[in-house]
């Protein structure tokens, strides 16, 4: 198949000259079922076909990703790319490790893992704390924070060396978290554990953290107003939970950077809105060459370039 590109490059570039390929971007989604949610995402950041595949496996991925570096020649290949979506955030993790193995130079294809919309959520949760306070030296609290995009935020802190609290209802888990997290790459110097069951521990972070996340599942209560109270250094509070009741008590769906006293509040919709333009940003820049990777390191780069052009 490798030779047979090549073959259709040479032999059709003097009739392709000056014209560029059409952006091709291939879904894969893990679900049985794809995402329309990610498909018209994508249709509106501008690509020129979309290709859905769902029930996409780790047995299944490597023919796909084969059928996209094998029928343009190397130099066309920055106009396919594959998004990689589905609930299951480890499947999708998975999926874009065996993806990424099975490239051969010059053929391969840009990638984006967004599964479940966590790295473009953590990104633009991060990026909207900064736009209050700098995030290295500063101290920040993640509560649920062993769910998919509690743990991308408690990464993207940690690299950006603010002293994260990775806060569970277990230690436990909290600790088995951090120890995923550092496997991963994030900076094990700035993740500390904590069992968000133990008031008195927790009232004692409370009182010393200036940012707080709320990452929990929809409808779940993770801090009241009590506890709240406590929280005499906060900035920053953003509640992810788009469902009542909220998860940190007092925030509202749509409230962005809504100042409390000395805080700043944000909800889901209110985070939502960056979210969206990381993912649409995201999508585009796939088409700017064929070797990267987005995970959410780089959609956090990409929705600082957005926040600079707004400036």
């Amino acid at each position: 198949m490798r030779f047979y590109a090549l073959l259709d490059e040479l032999g059709t570039s003097r009739f392709n000259k000056g014209m560029s390929k059409q952006k091709i971007l291939i879904q894969l989604d893990s679900d049985s079922q794809a995402s329309v949610f990610d498909a018209v995402v994508a249709i509106d950041a501008g690509v020129d076909h979309l290709l859905q595949h769902s029930g996409v496996t780790v047995d299944n991925v490597r023919s796909l990703v084969h059928g996209a570096m094998y029928t343009r020649g190397p130099s066309d290949l920055k106009n396919t790319a594959i998004f990689i979506g589905g609930t299951n955030v480890n499947d999708g993790e998975a999926i874009a490790a065996v993806a990424l193995e099975s490239f051969l130079d010059p053929f391969r294809v840009s990638i984006m893992l967004d599964s479940n919309g966590a790295n473009s959520t953590a990104a633009a949760t991060v990026l909207c704390a900064t736009r209050h306070l700098k995030l290295e030296r500063a101290s920040a609290l993640v509560m649920a924070a062993t769910g998919s995009v509690g743990q991308r935020v408690c990464q993207i802190l940690a690299n950006e060396k603010c002293f994260t609290y990775v806060a569970s209802r277990s230690l436990e888990r909290s600790q088995e978290c951090i120890r995923l997290l550092v496997a991963g790459g994030a900076n094990e110097k700035y993740l500390k554990p904590l069992a968000s069951s133990d008031d008195v521990e927790l009232t004692q972070v409370l009182s010393s953290v200036q940012m707080v996340f709320g990452c929990g599942a929809a409808g779940a209560g993770l801090l009241n107003e009590s506890q709240l109270s406590k929280a005499t250094n906060l900035k920053v509070a953003i509640d992810l939970n788009a469902v009542p009741p909220s998860g940190i008590a007092g925030i509202a769906i749509m409230d962005k950077g809504k100042q409390r006293g000395e805080r700043f509040d944000y909800g889901a919709l209110g985070v939502g809105g960056l979210k969206m333009k990381i993912h649409k940003a995201s999508l585009a820049a796939l088409f700017h060459s064929n070797n990267q990777f987005l995970d959410c390191q780089e959609m956090l780069a990409i929705g600082e370039q957005i926040l600079r052009a707004a400036s």
